[in-house]
């Protein structure tokens, strides 16, 4: 029978209690595990496909310029729909959504693995991005809610963040390898034995949870919110391949703006908001919320100029390229592991603002790279120094916007956990990855790339620091 942990009576953690690592029932293993695979699973989603875009565009006949859509058909409703999916679960049943967008990914997963002409693999990628915007803000809840705050939460997050940043990386690897072997339809069919493995051990596992009690759902903020995420995206997304200058883009993003300020409207006035502004006005949620967006989509930036400069400059191949970014998972897993032992010693705050400073020194570490020999090495050492800082950062800054909130608000604080993320991905590449690609010297504009994202994440790191100085102790 399925338990609510709303109102369950949790263990509460002694001031003086050791910090050690704890221990976890075979059960919590379980739990964890599930939630992981899924998080694991949309993670890989985000990249197993780029290396098999050229086979698809050639089987399925798809043009050069229409293969932004097999990105951002996924990117548009895992990212716009994540802070609706996010109170849906809080007020129906987190457990009920998470199996619902797993069940929903894997069908679409099939779908896009079987796609016969364009329209029905947009179709599979944007029903996959459905499942994932539901998949992400339930499964996080179900992980902060199901595990006490303390050291038990701060393993648990250390885990998932490790599972989400390997994810990515798995899948630019993996990608290769299966595309090579069994062609591009076997990254989506990757996709759909994930699911088949997760989706009949959750139902027997996870405990339902939701709050006590069930107001009406903010309409109007869940149609300016999720449209206004939607344009944004979009806008950004195409920008990435085709510049500001288009009219779609500009359009866009001026109604992504204008909607996102109609929601901060909608929700001061609302007896019920999806998002309470209060909780937005925490020091914890507002700042933590900023060291996430920067981490993401200044990463995202790095890794994508890199494979630039990887293959056109210093002339590795795919494969090679793709064991560069293996070492840099390796060590992103063993930061994971370490993450959790670090913020009990010296708290979610000090680790974030820690973690930025070193991600944004090791960045800078890159300014030297030439096209030498000497420059893979450089390069494979900072960039994997720099995501072990990065891991760092996200689950120091997920525990920091998820602490202290009431188990009734998880799904909201999540939400915008996640929201961060996937707008953090999407952003980073359009706003400074777009230098590189544009330059006429692709060696230039990459270092200027490299010193605004090292710029960028070093004054994060002073602001968070400030702006985290009087949030809570605990914090």
């Amino acid at each position: 029978m399925a338990i609510d942990t709303t109102t369950s009576t949790r263990p509460t953690v002694p001031a003086d209690t050791p910090l050690g690592p704890p221990r976890l029932s075979t059960r919590d293993k379980l739990v964890l595990f599930v939630l992981c695979a899924a998080q694991f699973m949309v993670a890989l989603d985000f990249s197993v496909l780029n290396v098999a875009l050229p086979e698809l565009g050639s089987d399925l006949g798809m043009s050069r310029s229409a293969l932004q859509w097999a990105v951002t058909a996924f990117a548009l409703p895992s990212g716009g729909f994540l802070l609706l999916f996010g109170r849906i679960g809080d007020l129906y049943g987190r457990r009920r959504l998470f199996l619902a967008g797993l069940s929903l990914f894997g069908a679409a997963s099939l779908l896009a693995t079987l796609a016969w002409d364009p329209a029905s693999f947009l179709a599979g990628r944007a029903l996959q991005g459905l499942g994932a915007a539901a998949i992400v803000p339930a499964g996080m809840s179900l992980l902060t809610t199901t595990f006490p705050e303390g050291p038990a939460r701060d393993r648990a997050l250390g885990i998932s963040g490790t599972l989400l940043s390997l994810g990515f990386t798995v899948g630019m690897v993996a990608g290769g390898v299966l595309t090579d072997a069994f062609g591009w339809r076997s990254t989506m069919a990757l996709l759909t034995v994930f699911a088949l493995i997760v989706l009949p051990l959750a139902p027997g596992l996870l405990p339902e949870s939701r709050t006590p009690d069930r107001p009406r759902l903010d309409v109007p903020g869940a149609v300016t919110v999720t449209t206004g995420l939607l344009s944004l995206i979009y806008a950004l997304s195409t920008a990435a391949d085709h510049g500001f200058g288009r009219a779609d883009v500009i359009t866009a993003l001026a109604a992504g703006l204008l909607l996102l300020t109609a929601f901060t409207v909608v929700e001061s006035r609302s007896a019920a908001p999806l998002v309470s502004l209060p909780m937005l006005r925490r020091r914890t949620v507002a700042w933590g919320n900023v060291g996430g967006l920067v981490t993401f989509s200044m990463m995202s930036t790095v890794v994508f100029v890199l494979t630039l400069y990887f293959q056109e400059v210093l002339r590795l191949s795919a494969f090679e390229t793709g064991l560069v970014f293996g070492v840099q998972g390796v060590l992103s897993a063993v930061a994971g592991g370490l993450a959790a032992k670090v913020i009990g010693r010296f708290g979610a705050r000090r680790t974030l603002v820690g973690s930025l400073a070193g991600q944004g020194a090791l960045i800078a570490a890159l300014l030297p790279l030439d096209a030498d020999t000497w420059s893979v090495w450089l390069a494979t050492a900072a960039i994997s120094l720099a995501s072990m800082c990065h891991l760092g950062a996200i689950v120091s800054y997920g525990l920091t916007v998820t602490s202290g909130v009431p188990d009734e608000e998880q799904g909201l604080a999540t939400g915008l956990v996640t929201s961060t993320q996937q707008v953090g991905i999407t952003v980073g590449i359009p706003v400074l990855g777009v230098l590189a690609t544009t330059s006429g010297d692709l060696p230039a504009g990459v270092h200027t790339v490299l010193a605004l994202d090292a710029a960028i994440v070093l004054a994060a790191a002073v602001l968070v620091g400030l702006g985290l100085r009087r949030a809570q102790p605990r914090i």
